[in-house]
């Protein structure tokens, strides 16, 4: 069975994506930790972050840098977060985010479910910034 996010990858969902390629894909989270929250996904269904093969990790690393650095650019924070957790989906994602202190690292605090009409002008302005 597909999970949420094949089903957001393949256009059966709605997502505000930032970056696409054939390996990997970025789309802010419905439930944000802080704004701009991006999730880097693989095309591939990988359940756990250890089963990934080194070069999509590398790679998908090197796209949450870019997102990361473009995340710099629009809020001005102090740190860029990035979390593996993997319990909620089961399905391999980076959490990339904007973060001001260790308190934007709790998912308890996480905002409720954000509409496409909020987060797609999010997502337009880290898709400029990333040259998109």
């Amino acid at each position: 069975m597909a999970t949420i996010f094949t089903k957001i990858i393949e256009g059966e969902l709605p997502g505000a994506f930032v970056h696409r390629d054939e390996l990997c894909v970025a789309f802010l989270s419905i439930n944000p930790l802080t704004t701009g929250h991006t999730l880097v996904v693989p095309t591939e269904e990988i359940d756990h972050w250890i089963d990934c093969p080194q070069e999509l990790r590398d790679h998908m690393m090197g796209v949450a840098t870019a997102v990361g650095e473009a995340q710099m650019q629009v809020w001005s924070p102090e740190r860029i977060g990035l979390i593996v957790a993997g319990f909620e989906v089961p399905h391999m994602h980076l959490h990339v985010f904007p973060s001001w202190g260790m308190a934007d690292f709790d998912f308890s605090r996480a905002a409720p479910m954000q509409s496409m009409d909020v987060l797609e002008p999010i997502a337009e302005q880290i898709r400029r910034q990333l040259g998109m």
